[in-house]
């Protein structure tokens, strides 16, 4: 049995904002929609879905307080990737900064408060 790729899933009390967000604001596109309740989003060669709920998700908060992610993505060009997203709109909640795991990162919230991390091996 082969592996062929990971899906993750956001749930989102506001699938149209979520959408916009990730599309207009981010720059990626959308995947596909399914009727008013879900959606993938395509992030490069990569997919995560959209699922509409009705109260905000509890991991929201949790992952904020812990310092996680719900979703990291790897950019060739972080300090780029952030100008580009500040000029959308975007706002950084950590802005462009190494690591000493020998990495580049920056991280926003979506329009729900998921925490996204951005970024780029050195």
């Amino acid at each position: 049995m082969k592996i062929s790729g990971v899906i993750g899933q956001l749930r989102t009390t506001d699938l149209e904002g979520s959408i916009r967000f990730y599309t207009t604001r981010v720059g990626m596109e959308l995947a596909f929609r399914h009727q008013d309740f879900y959606a993938g989003i395509r992030a490069g060669n990569h997919v995560f879905h959209l699922k509409h709920v009705d109260e905000l998700d509890p991991s929201i908060a949790y992952t904020r307080q812990g310092e996680h992610f719900h979703l990291y993505f790897e950019t060739d060009d972080a300090f780029a990737l952030a100008e580009s997203l500040k000029d959308r709109g975007v706002n950084l909640v950590q802005d462009v900064c190494e690591t000493p795991w020998g990495t580049r990162e920056f991280v926003v919230e979506d329009d729900q408060g998921h925490t996204l991390y951005f970024g780029e091996a050195l």
